[in-house]
């Protein structure tokens, strides 16, 4: 009689859950900065921060698409303010929904603490959570119209006025263009410098555009 044989069961090992970041600013004129900061100090890698410069009329956002790909059951997306994920109450309802019921991962809000998803998995705290979600939402709705209408009416004052609109001429001190020098150089790299300016390479990047379009030809 033959004797079977066993074959050996491999068990999957559990993946540790990562921690992303994701950072928007509405136009190319807009800061990052405190963003950036805020991410870093709770301890995001730099390459788990996913940075958008968006305008906030559309939801057309690949790099919310590709974090949100990234990202697996029970990872952790720390955002600064809950009006990041979304233009409207209706837009920032849907993708807490697609985040936590879907892709099941969890949401830090760093301004509003009460809104951790790690910390309320009971009914009660599900309900908290959900309720204060609702209230921030339609605060965030309510206050992007308003900045809307403060800025049409200022616009048009300011039309009225005579005065120049458009984007703010940026202005190269002497340590960027050095900075500038030493990265086309060789000497320094892109994060080195942007860390001697102490602004963040995305913004060194977008500076350096600016630099090379003034001064082509």
């Amino acid at each position: 009689m033959k004797r079977k044989v066993r074959m050996p069961v491999f068990k999957r090992r559990k993946t540790k859950p990562e921690a992303y970041a994701y950072v928007r600013v509405s136009t190319m004129e807009q800061n990052e900065d405190r963003q950036m900061d805020a991410m870093k100090a709770v301890g995001i890698r730099e390459s788990h921060i996913y940075l958008e410069k968006k305008s906030g009329k559309d939801f057309d956002r690949p790099e919310y698409r590709k974090l949100v790909k990234m990202m697996k059951e029970g990872d952790v997306l720390y955002i600064l303010s809950i009006d990041r994920l979304g233009r409207n109450y209706d837009e920032i309802r849907e993708q807490w929904r697609l985040l936590t019921k879907i892709k099941k991962v969890n949401i830090v809000v760093l301004d509003m603490p009460l809104l951790d998803t790690r910390q309320y998995k009971d009914l009660v705290g599900t309900l908290i959570s959900d309720l204060v979600l609702e209230l921030l939402a339609y605060v965030a709705e309510s206050e992007r119209a308003s900045i809307s209408e403060r800025t049409r009416q200022g616009l048009k004052a300011a039309k009225k006025r005579g005065a120049r609109l458009g984007r703010p001429r940026l202005h190269f001190n002497n340590d960027f263009v050095e900075m500038y020098r030493a990265v086309c150089n060789g000497k320094l790299s892109i994060s080195k410098a942007a860390a001697k300016l102490g602004i963040c390479k995305s913004t060194f990047r977008y500076r350096i555009k600016a630099y090379n379009e003034r001064h082509k030809g």
